[in-house]
């Protein structure tokens, strides 16, 4: 429903209010015309005044309290009413009074405002018609009763229309609220994506190369290894906050930044790795290149810590449209319907398969008990986010 303490505004209500003047003026005139100014005509030209004064500051005054423009109708009505008691011309003042009171009053108060308008103009054509006449009675009732309801079915449908503005508001605000969620938790995977794939990687190689100085007495190359990875994973750390490219591809293609991972892994844990291109070298994006760089570094981390291998083969294929990334092991395996979920596993493989994935590619993982794991990365080429 219109507020109610809501003034007056648009062209029909600036239009209605112009006319109330003008049809009050009019009906003044010809009051003066006819009657003269003798008699009653100082009453009613009394009346006028004190009905234009009410009207005007009524207007003037709309927003000061809640009340105001119901208190404010019910005096133009009255002084309206007095008025055509006296000079039943008047009554065609009854016009945009009626969709004052439309416009004002709360259903039942806008009834007995209806009745009462109609049952005065009513009463001043039969003042001013010289006989009877079923019409004078039939006309007011029949237009104030369609005027009603057509105005009150516009109403409806305002609040109708309101309320759908109201839910699209909210839902929006919803859907906002859930984007804003999303965002945070997409950072959130993205993340530890990042710290899965360089620090925390990096930070086991450390310790296993650590812990081989240990049992090997003289540790001198494996603890200068273990500060080449410590300077490496600390690079990858300032440039993950940087949001960088990974650091083995800033000067290096991926065929040479997968051949030099792979040849860091046989320094650091005697695994015999094997690195071969298959076709030829299509034209891939930065993020198509760190998207598999990333699959491989996370696929060889599961097989230094887990498998149990002693050799790896890591495949780049050139295809017509797309390009693949295969690392195959000899080690353990593990049961797919069962995947390992201790500390610090289970999300190496699902990691991949996002960064994967948010390429438009595709991850596929095969594993079988005591004969090894195979993981194909495939992207389109030119695939971006």
């Amino acid at each position: 429903m219109t507020d109610e303490t809501e003034p007056p505004g648009g062209w029909l209500y600036r239009a209605m209010h112009a006319g109330f003047f003008v049809l009050l003026a009019a009906s003044a005139s010809r009051f003066v015309d006819v009657h003269g100014l003798a008699g009653v005509t100082p009453l009613v030209l009394g009346l006028s005044v004190v009905l234009i004064v009410i009207y005007v500051l009524g207007i003037a005054f709309w927003e000061r309290t809640a009340h105001l423009p119901q208190v404010w109708v019910g005096a133009v009505v009255a002084a309206w009413c007095a008025l055509v008691l006296v000079a039943p011309s008047f009554g065609w003042c009854a016009v945009p009074l009626f969709f004052v009171c439309l416009r004002v009053l709360r259903p039942k108060p806008l009834i007995v405002a209806v009745v009462l308008l109609t049952a005065t103009v009513i009463f001043a054509q039969l003042r001013i018609a010289e006989q009877v006449e079923l019409i004078s009675v039939l006309v007011p009732i029949a237009v104030a009763t369609m005027a009603t309801a057509v105005f009150l079915e516009l109403r409806r449908e305002s609040e109708r229309r309101r309320q759908l503005i109201d839910q699209l508001v909210r839902t929006r605000g919803e859907l906002a609220e859930a984007e804003r969620r999303a965002g945070i938790s997409s950072e959130r995977e993205r993340l530890a994506r990042e710290i899965h794939d360089t620090i925390a990687q990096g930070l086991s190689s450390i310790r296993m190369l650590l812990q081989a100085a240990e049992r090997a007495g003289n540790g001198d190359e494996h603890v200068r290894r273990a500060g080449e990875v410590a300077e490496d994973n600390l690079e990858e750390a300032r440039r993950f906050v940087r949001g960088l490219a990974p650091a083995a591809l800033e000067r290096r293609s991926l065929q040479a930044a997968l051949r030099a991972l792979a040849d860091r892994t046989v320094a650091e844990t005697g695994i015999d790795v094997r690195f071969e291109v298959v076709g030829a070298p299509l034209s891939t994006s930065e993020d198509d290149d760190a998207v598999l760089l990333r699959v491989a570094q996370g696929a060889l981390a599961n097989v230094r810590e887990h498998s149990g291998a002693r050799t790896v083969g890591v495949t780049l294929s050139y295809l017509d449209d797309e390009v693949s990334l295969d690392v195959r092991d000899d080690g353990v395996g593990f049961d797919q319907a069962n995947p390992p979920s201790g500390a610090g596993r289970g999300f190496g493989l699902n990691g991949m398969r996002a960064r994967v994935e948010r390429l438009g590619g595709a991850l596929a993982v095969e594993s079988v008990r005591g004969e090894g794991t195979a993981v194909a990365a495939t992207l389109p080429v030119g695939g971006g986010s």
